[in-house]
Formats: structure tokens, C-alpha cells, sequence
């Protein structure tokens, strides 16, 4: 680090000396990024491990059952509007057939963070396997 006192005719320096500036600044904002809390909420969703089949399966048309979130908080079972209880009644249903209906999960947008996130853990209790999220298209065009 270099210093100086001034010109050699013992006029006084008149540059304000920034260097124990910067060094300030770099350490507040050391402390800043390390103070910065961690996003530690997640959901924790445990999806089947796909296994290749011995044989061709034979074809089937399952049933497709379709969970949509409205931008209003409301959920929609294949069109109808549901409430969590019932929503949970119809998953443990779902799972006394021979086939498995497939669950269709779309939820919108605009709509509660929440709510999804309460409707996920339902479906997680349930123990469905045959789970996947559709719709995800529409937002293909914001990560452009």
C-alpha cells in the first residue's frame, strides 16, 4: 500500500485517500453474504423409481383422474370442486382399483403457494404412485 504526504513544495495532499473505503465495503459485504439465511423449505415428494418391465405390458387404458388448483384457491377433481377431506377420501379410493388411476396434478399460476403446497402433502399421505405434474408448458415461454 503505498502513502503519501503530500507534494515535495509541503503543500498538504488533497486526494481523499478511498483504499480503507473499499476495505470496509468488501468486509460489510463479506458479513452481508454470510448473515444471508439459507432457504432450507422444501417438499419432499418421493416419486417411484422406474424399473424396465420383463415384458411388454400388456395395453391398458387407465384411468385418469385430474387435480387443478384454480387462481382462486379452489380444487377441482376431473372438473368438480373438492375440499382436502374429500380430495383425500377420493386418493384412498383411487388406490382400491386393480390399475392405478394416473394423477394429474396442474396447478395454476396465480395460485396459492400454500394451498399446493398442502395439497402435495395430502397426495404424498396417500401413498399414490402414479403421480405427475402437467401444464407446465404454459410456462415454458418465462424462462425464455
Amino acid at each position: 500500500m503505498a502513502m503519501s504526504g503530500g507534494k515535495d513544495d509541503g503543500s498538504p495532499m488533497m486526494e481523499m485517500n478511498t483504499t480503507p473505503l473499499i476495505d470496509v465495503m468488501l468486509v460489510l459485504l463479506i458479513m452481508f453474504i454470510i448473515t444471508i439465511p439459507v432457504a432450507t423449505h422444501s417438499i419432499d415428494i418421493d416419486l417411484p423409481v422406474a424399473t424396465p418391465p420383463s415384458s411388454p405390458p400388456p395395453p391398458v387404458d387407465p384411468i385418469k383422474n385430474k387435480l387443478v388448483i384454480t387462481p382462486d384457491d379452489k380444487l377441482l377433481w376431473n372438473g368438480t370442486q373438492i375440499d382436502g377431506p374429500t380430495l383425500a377420501n377420493n386418493l384412498k379410493e383411487s388406490l382400491t382399483y386393480a390399475n392405478e388411476p394416473e394423477l394429474q396434478f396442474q396447478p395454476d399460476g396465480a395460485a396459492s403457494y400454500d394451498l399446493s403446497a398442502k395439497v402435495l402433502q395430502i397426495i404424498k399421505a396417500s401413498q399414490v404412485t402414479k403421480f405427475g405434474f402437467v401444464g407446465n408448458e404454459q410456462y415454458s415461454e418465462f424462462s425464455k
